[in-house]
């Protein structure tokens, strides 16, 4: 700011150029869309010569590079859909035909990584439902906004003195969204508390879950399935994702398989065995007959198949707004404690410090569970994080999730493609509407981020682990993200091909017969392995 009739020295705020005439800013844009569009151009790197300066070439600052991004992304999405649908390769041709799958219901990009030269690009713009795609967006956005070493805090109080052992008020744990808040950290929190000096509790267990508000909604209105732990709703204080894994365990003495339950869950009986029968291992969990509506009880009428060996069974809890009291409770008895009151949903203390956090592991890891095993309960966690990270005075809702995600993909990837509909963090939708051209930009975005090495090695190996170790093209090769529904079947991620250049490879099927089509995606990976040999 100017004082006593003197200019204040001027400090640019665009890399140099401070007041760059509007030529060079749109002659900068226009240099830089070329050398997105062709990377490898002498000189691609460095700026226009200002027409109106000295001679010397303007630097491309951070906004007018972004700028460039979303022109060149425009660019090219106006290309793609210009031009005709590609042929498929005949091998997935053949596979989708064997599936009884037309051509006109998948989309497909195949894309070299960082230059963007397209290979392939059939149905690329079409809207499609992505399934679990669509947490290649969440993923990627979390990344970007918040880095991998991010973490979520749990803060906990000690409300009152502590006497001999004796915790003089009540005990209030505050959610803030952690999706990794497993049976094992929920005992070394309450480990710490003990650490403490606490071995009684003459108040409350106070649960503070007021961060997140999401729509009241049933386990069971995705599939009309409750008890798939899939469909466990999110919550700020998430606690072992509101399931129970039942485990059996065959003994042919006895003729009974030992039943299992974790974790055991205060005021819930669960049955300690079930009779052996004979006959091959089918369907074993429809054989058992199980009843787990009445979590009072869970009852085993029927029987255990001894071919079966060891298998357990996660389920979601049938009394989720329950379940948090019943396990702190158990576990909390377990280790000795003693709680004079009840657990039960409250504010936390204003104004006072808490005694300790308890931090989960960083997002990197966080993100590898979501994207290798696509957890939803953990991707919803993950979209209603980022609302309350931009808004942390309003509890977070899956609307203002999706309404960010929407302006970071269009800061980072230019205009969205008419069509797109990102309404959850999982992609556990109907109405979710991605393209394979949407997410090949994704993906070229992600190659050149600082977090690209997490988000690849979030992604299921071919062949090798999470959600594609029963690929069959040659394994080890592509990290890709699957995405299932009833109607859907998508892989979108990154390809190592015979030649050693990497490549974007989005594939999505969206018809009856999506599940059969499998073939035709692990076809496709082995084509794109192969470096796209010419059709």
């Amino acid at each position: 700011m100017a004082a006593h009739g003197r200019r204040a020295a001027a400090v640019p705020l665009d890399g140099g150029c401070a007041r760059r005439p509007p030529q060079c800013s749109r002659a900068i844009i226009v240099r830089m869309v070329r050398h997105f569009l062709l990377p490898g151009r002498p000189g691609a790197a460095v700026g226009p010569v200002d027409p109106h300066g000295v001679g010397r070439p303007c630097p491309a600052p951070a906004r007018l590079r972004q700028a460039a991004r979303a022109a060149a992304a425009a660019l090219v999405a106006g290309l793609l859909l210009a031009r005709p649908a590609q042929a498929l390769p005949p091998q997935v041709d053949q596979a989708l035909q064997r599936a009884r799958v037309p051509a006109d219901a998948v989309a497909v990009v195949l894309q070299e990584a960082g230059s963007g030269r397209t290979l392939l690009a059939h149905n690329a713009q079409a809207p499609m439902n992505p399934a679990s795609l669509a947490k290649l967006v969440t993923t990627t956005a979390a990344l970007d906004q918040l880095g991998p070493a991010w973490a979520w805090t749990t803060p906990v109080w000690l409300n009152g003195p502590v006497n001999d052992g004796v915790l003089e008020g009540s005990l209030h744990i505050r959610g803030s969204g952690d999706p990794k808040l497993v049976v094992e950290r929920v005992w070394l929190l309450l480990r710490r508390v003990m650490a403490l000096g606490v071995r009684e509790i003459r108040g409350d267990i106070v649960l503070d879950r007021s961060a997140f508000a999401p729509p009241a909604a049933g386990a069971g209105d995705f599939d009309g399935d409750p008890t798939r732990p899939y469909n466990v709703q999110p919550d700020a204080l998430l606690l072992n994702f509101k399931s129970v894994t039942y485990g059996f365990v065959p003994d042919a003495a006895r003729g009974a398989a030992l039943v299992l339950a974790d974790p055991a869950l205060a005021g819930t009986q669960v049955p300690r065995s079930v009779r052996l029968a004979g006959g091959p291992c089918d369907d074993w969990r429809g054989a058992l007959k199980a009843n787990f509506a009445d979590v009072r009880q869970i009852r085993f009428a029927g029987a255990y198949p001894a071919a079966c060996g060891e298998q357990q069974w996660p389920v979601a809890d049938a009394d989720p707004a329950s379940y948090n009291a019943r396990l702190l409770e158990a576990l909390w008895r377990d280790m000795g404690g003693r709680l004079g009151g009840r657990v039960l949903d409250g504010p936390a203390p204003a104004g006072l410090k808490p005694s300790f956090e308890q931090r989960s592991p960083p997002l990197a890891e966080v993100v590898r569970d979501i994207n290798k095993y696509s957890n939803n309960v953990m991707a919803q966690q993950l979209l209603l994080t980022l609302a309350l990270q931009r808004d942390p005075a309003v509890p977070a809702t899956p609307e203002a999730g999706s309404a960010l995600l929407r302006d970071w993909l269009v800061e980072r990837t230019g205009p969205l493609p008419p069509g797109t509909v990102i309404d959850s963090g999982s992609g556990l939708s109907r109405e979710g509407r991605l393209s394979a051209a949407l997410l090949a930009r994704l993906l070229q975005l992600a190659w050149t981020s600082p977090a690209m090495p997490e988000l690849m090695s979030s992604l299921p190996v071919n062949g090798v682990d999470g959600t594609l170790r029963r690929s069959r093209s040659d394994a080890g090769r592509a990290h890709l993200k699957t995405g299932s529904l009833n109607g859907v079947a998508g892989i979108a991620g990154y390809v190592l091909s015979d030649s050693g250049r990497r490549y974007v490879l989005v594939a999505i099927v969206n018809h009856a017969n999506a599940a059969a089509a499998r073939p035709a995606l692990d076809a496709l990976v082995q084509w794109a392995l192969r470096d796209a040999p010419a059709r």
